[in-house]
């Protein structure tokens, strides 16, 4: 298992320090970031924490899915590696 944990559903107006705040609960946050726009700038309601273990990451993952924030019902579950495409367009 891998300590990166995907975070889905945001409420836009979640910030990071928010994150950070709900998962620290449930082990060592190493990082919180949440993903946003890079026009707009805006959130784009998704973000990715990196818990210190994976034993805590297996945690927070279990307490934190479906857990309302905001207003909204998180989607909590491990992250996914984005598979690199070798062909890069610009």
């Amino acid at each position: 298992m891998s300590n990166k944990i995907y975070v889905g559903n945001l409420n836009y107006d979640t910030t990071e320090d928010d994150l950070k705040a709900l998962f620290a609960g449930h082990g060592e946050v190493n990082s919180a970031s949440i993903i946003t726009d890079r026009y707009t700038g805006r959130s784009r309601g998704f973000g990715f924490i990196e818990m210190a273990t994976d034993e805590q990451a297996a945690t927070a993952i279990t307490e934190l899915n479906n857990h309302e924030l905001d207003g909204r019902q998180l989607r909590v579950n491990q992250a996914q590696d984005k598979p690199r495409r070798d062909d890069q367009r610009f």
